[in-house]
């Protein structure tokens, strides 16, 4: 799989993931992970969904960034 998006933030030993990645076989793949554990996975087709996947990633990190979290 080829990463097209990849963002990790921590606070503290605590950790939150957010990916996409480009698998030929299935589309895409967008996940999150909370201390290194899948928390969301959605398998996309389509590239709109994708894009919404990103907004609602992008929203995420605004958020966690605010609440004091750091990029790793």
């Amino acid at each position: 799989m080829k990463s097209v998006f990849q963002k990790t933030l921590v606070r503290a030993a605590e950790t939150r993931s957010f990916h996409i990645e480009r698998n030929p076989s299935i589309g895409r793949q967008t996940r999150t992970l909370a201390n290194d554990r899948i928390s969301h996975q959605q398998y996309r087709t389509e590239w709109h969904r994708v894009e919404r996947d990103l907004a609602r990633f992008a929203r995420e990190i605004e958020e966690l960034r605010r609440q004091g979290w750091k990029d790793a």
